[in-house]
């Protein structure tokens, strides 16, 4: 899709202290952001951290103009790299020299996302701030106590307030995290904003089929972390009735992963759950498309990209009663929410699902397909694209 004849191009930087190669939802969001404004006719630019050691550097992608900055691993996260302030001020403003942004678009308010922004006040350049954080992510990756964390929680929202309040429109995917923002951001107004999907990609292509499983089968997709509770799942597949024959497939990779096949092990159900690992955007689409039902037990979602993903491929769902996910369930519609990090109740509705008749649980994906239609990646970037140009909060009807 293109714009308008009468509308100008734009010239938009999005900067992304997460992007793929990364696997998280802020990440593939980023992504898809870029692409869809790309597509939309504009001059997008991504500054990211590098993926490896080495100097920064510029690369032409599919979906932007992609430049990744130097960048320093960290020793309790596989994958997740920081940058710092001296190495990359600099580098930031000699970009904003070069490609003369528009509008830039923070995906966070830490490293790039607080300088970047920085930078932009400095030379009055319109800002939009994306949240995707909660102080509750970081605390797998810290090694203190659970009180030294609250403290660093409390500080972060502070932060984010003093950053994100800086910008002209702030976002963040729902409701309920837009409340979270007001009370512990001090943020007056949040924008609640849908990370979008193409929902249509999760659909059987015509003449397509996708075997089923011989037993009912769970699936879980997402990083393998502490704050998803895949272990709370695993209990809970154990507690079910063992003539259901219940399976589970987990989706993803992560810092947890030995512990919970160590806990698949000890419970006597290797041969009911299966780690897919890492999976293409098409092996994942497929397991969406044959899982009886889809469950995400992690307690500190914004969103939950993967759930929407397995919603649009026509899934019931079962998910936590915590942050956003209440959003995704019409109870006893197309699924159950669950109480959270009670394997019991999980068990027992995970058995009350996949005990339903055919008709009943398709019936259940359909309501699943239909709700995301208010989640259509068309509508977020249209949005966004009308916020790039100036729409204030009160001129977008969301």
């Amino acid at each position: 899709m293109t714009m308008p004849d009468n509308q100008q191009p734009l010239t938009v930087l999005i900067a992304a202290d997460t992007y793929p190669p990364h696997i998280n939802g802020a990440a593939q969001f980023g992504y898809r952001l870029a692409k869809g404004m790309t597509a939309r006719g504009h001059n997008v630019h991504v500054l990211a951290c590098r993926p490896s050691t080495g100097p920064s550097f510029s690369e032409f992608s599919e979906e932007a103009t992609v430049h990744r900055l130097r960048s320093h691993s960290v020793p309790t996260h596989e994958y997740f790299r920081v940058t710092f302030p001296w190495e990359i001020k600099k580098e930031i403003g000699l970009l904003f020299d070069r490609i003369q942004p528009d509008v830039v678009h923070i995906q966070s308010h830490y490293m790039i996302g607080e300088h970047v922004l920085y930078e932009a006040v400095k030379r009055g350049i319109r800002i939009v701030a994306t949240n995707h954080f909660m102080p509750e992510n970081l605390n797998p990756f810290l090694p203190f106590p659970q009180w030294f964390k609250d403290i660093i929680g409390r500080i972060s929202w502070k932060d984010m307030g003093k950053v994100m309040g800086q910008a002209d429109v702030v976002t963040t995917p729902t409701p309920l995290a837009a409340k979270a923002m007001h009370q512990h951001a001090f943020l007056r107004k949040v924008l609640p904003l849908s990370n979008g999907i193409d929902s249509a990609a999760y659909e059987l292509l015509p003449g397509e089929t996708v075997e089923r499983h011989a037993s009912p089968t769970v699936l879980f997709a997402g990083r393998l972390a502490e704050e998803k509770h895949v272990d709370v799942l695993i209990d809970a597949l154990a507690k079910t009735p063992k003539n259901l024959d219940i399976h589970l497939e987990i989706v993803g990779g992560g810092e947890v992963r030995p512990a919970l096949e160590a806990q698949v092990a000890r419970l006597g159900l290797r041969d009911r759950v299966k780690f897919l690992g890492l999976a293409s955007d098409e092996e994942l689409r497929r397991a969406y498309i044959a899982a009886d039902l889809f469950c995400m037990p992690g307690t500190a979602e914004l969103q939950s990209l993967v759930t929407l993903e397995a919603m649009s491929a026509s899934t019931p769902v079962l998910l936590a009663d915590a942050m956003a996910l209440p959003h995704l369930v019409r109870d006893g519609e197309n699924g159950f929410l669950f109480t959270p990090n009670d394997s019991d109740d999980l068990a027992a509705k995970m058995v009350r699902v996949l005990t339903l008749p055919d008709d009943e649980l398709e019936a259940m994906g359909k309501m699943s397909r239909e709700m995301v239609e208010n989640h259509s990646i068309e509508r977020t970037l249209r949005s966004f694209e009308e916020i790039y140009r100036g729409a204030s909060y009160d001129d977008l009807v969301i």
